[in-house]
């Protein structure tokens, strides 16, 4: 029997920090609570340290066990990897098991390529949405994954919003967006000399080997040097299917503490933000609204939330700060620490 490296959600509990990371431990304990958790599975900080002792590759055995959980994941989901049906799609978190700057940004989205998004198009009969994710996709892995500068994207994309008179994103159109993505694909191509990856299985290998290398980068290092956070300790990876917050006006993406972070007062503080994905909240491209507004817009999903912050401080017994998106009018809860 090979050494267990990766585990699914219900497979792990708070107790397990140093293995799953602390977003991954408070996701799999979540989970075991029952709560709205998008299903999904932790690589673990074990399987980085192997990754860096086998010279910063990712072994076949841990290889396997990734499609094995993501299989379990799919089946959960009712939706396939790569189909052309219902297309599956993944988001790709990093967490260590010390909170660190400098680790890698979130992917969303991962799974869409050129057959994918037309697929995601007819089945959820909401072009402009599937190429809303597609392009932020496309940005996300481009920069994060393979290192192409952000900025080379705003460039493209604030181009795009000019030219067409939008002055927010969700003024550009679903023919805008497509023309966007393309641009973007040529400018990758450009800059790189490959096309952007189209098999999700690579997007996703090579996702979880970016989230090992940002333990090794140089503002992670430095922050472990002056925090004395031993080098042996990894990172873990966290794949969870795709709870979407863009896809129209009954969607959105949030951040809430369950007190005043000030006083330590008992009430809801936060931003939320609708028909947005998770970026859009700490990136200031829209102003978002305070939590209490969420009220009013989503009151069956804000009453599960509030029961959900209940929960949460009383088994922690600790303020949380949570993360979280609303599908549809329906919750889901993305992190809490």
């Amino acid at each position: 029997m090979s050494h267990k490296y990766v585990y699914l959600f219900n497979e792990g509990n708070a107790t397990m920090r140093n293995l799953l990371g602390g977003k991954g431990a408070n996701l799999a304990e979540m989970t075991g609570l029952g709560l709205p958790v998008p299903y999904g599975f932790t690589v673990s900080t074990e399987a980085c340290t192997r990754y860096y002792e086998d010279g910063r590759t990712i072994s076949d055995d841990i290889i396997e066990q990734i499609k094995a959980a993501l299989a379990v994941t799919e089946e959960k989901a009712g939706k396939k990897f790569g189909s052309t049906e219902n297309p599956f799609l993944v988001s790709v978190r990093s967490g260590a098991r010390a909170s660190m700057p400098g680790m890698m940004d979130t992917i969303l989205n991962l799974g869409l390529n050129e057959e994918t998004v037309v697929a995601l198009a007819n089945l959820t009969g909401n072009e402009r949405f599937a190429y809303d994710s597609y392009r932020r996709f496309i940005q996300m892995f481009s920069d994060v994954v393979m290192e192409v500068e952000k900025a080379k994207f705003d460039v493209i994309f604030d181009g795009a919003k000019k030219k067409y008179n939008c002055e927010l994103d969700t003024d550009l159109t679903a023919d805008n967006l497509k023309e966007i993505v393309e641009a973007y694909k040529a400018m990758f191509k450009q800059v790189k000399g490959f096309d952007f990856p189209q098999e999700p299985m690579t997007q996703l290998l090579e996702a979880v080997k970016a989230v090992f290398r940002s333990w090794d980068n140089p503002r992670a290092n430095v922050y472990r040097r002056d925090n004395d956070i031993p080098y042996s300790w990894g990172t873990a990876v966290n794949v969870q299917m795709m709870a979407f917050g863009n896809m129209g006006d009954d969607c959105g993406t949030g951040v809430a503490f369950t007190r005043d972070p000030a006083t330590g007062e008992k009430k809801l503080m936060g931003e939320f933000l609708t028909n947005a994905q998770g970026e859009d909240v700490v990136a200031g491209v829209r102003t978002p609204m305070p939590i209490a507004q969420m009220a009013e817009k989503f009151p069956e999903a804000f009453a599960q939330f509030e029961n959900v912050c209940k929960t949460l401080e009383n088994h922690y017994r600790d303020m949380q700060d949570m993360e979280f998106t609303v599908e549809n009018g329906k919750l889901y809860m993305l992190q809490t620490r």
